[in-house]
């Protein structure tokens, strides 16, 4: 699919466009926000940049920059206490549409039953072995 294909049938390239319905909260020149129409917890919010990109690494840096300023005015006017902040890249990450966006997800109570419930299975990793991935990284800023 070419790149132009790909922005006419993007879900929320189309929202940004106003051709698909949203609960707007946040507009500015380079991002686009909008309330969740399935949320995790009452207030739960979709910030997207306007630039068009599948993965994080996809778009400018001053789009991404704005994006995360719109998430903190939201959370801010929302007075959520305790929230994620929430970005996927890829399929298998969890990333259902193909375009950056940041959930805003409240995080209300410590109960299950609402906001964000991350199951963080950590793994055990070597002293060498992060070492050896430190310098590899690090090698490559």
């Amino acid at each position: 699919m070419t790149s132009s294909a790909r922005l006419a049938t993007c879900l929320f390239c189309k929202i940004i466009k106003g051709e698909i319905p949203s609960f707007k909260l946040i507009e500015t020149e380079k991002s686009f926000s909008f309330l969740d129409i399935n949320p995790l917890a009452p207030g739960h919010s979709l910030v997207i940049p306007k630039w068009h990109g599948e993965k994080l690494h996809d778009v400018p840096d001053e789009y991404l920059e704005d994006s995360l300023i719109v998430a903190k005015k939201i959370a801010v006017a929302a007075g959520f206490e305790n929230y994620n902040i929430l970005q996927n890249n890829g399929r298998i990450a969890h990333q259902i549409v193909p375009h950056v966006h940041f959930h805003v997800i409240p995080k209300p109570e410590e109960s299950d039953e609402n906001g964000l419930v991350i199951g963080w299975p950590i793994q055990k990793i070597a002293t060498e072995d992060l070492k050896k991935l430190h310098e590899e990284i690090k090698g490559k800023l």
